[in-house]
């Protein structure tokens, strides 16, 4: 059975009502108070490629849960008022995860084009994933 959109479509209707920026126009946001980048990769892919330093990590299936007042997963962070900058490895899911979070009425949000790859590859800052303090 067909779809009735496949991702390429999805990704093209999506670059058609978000805001797009690349590498170098969001690294004018990096270190700014007012905006907090969020990392939408899979843990796996964070210990293998590290982050960008400073970045909240929100797993791409939980952010919906996490961006919503009544969800039991809230996260405080997502109702701060400030701009959030999405990416994730090459910048599909941060494009379908910033237009989900507009159609959620999120303001103030844009994703990275190219992703950590971009990101990366532009020589922007990189470190390690910080560590997971466990309770004693």
């Amino acid at each position: 059975m067909p779809l009735k959109k496949g991702y390429k479509q999805l990704l093209a209707e999506a670059a058609g009502r978000i805001t797009t920026l690349s590498p170098g126009e969001a690294r004018e946001f990096y270190g700014e108070q007012d905006t907090v980048f969020v990392d939408l990769r899979d843990p796996r892919e964070l210990e293998r490629e590290g982050m960008i330093p400073g970045a909240f990590h929100a797993p791409r299936g939980m952010l919906e849960f996490w961006v919503d007042p009544e969800s039991p997963y809230y996260k405080n962070v997502f109702g701060s008022g400030k701009r959030f900058l999405l990416y994730c490895q090459s910048g599909w899911r941060s494009a379908l995860a910033c237009a989900a979070l507009e159609d959620m009425g999120l303001p103030r949000v844009a994703h990275i084009e190219g992703g950590f790859r971009a990101w990366k590859d532009a020589g922007l800052p990189t470190g390690p994933r910080p560590e997971r303090h466990k309770p004693a």
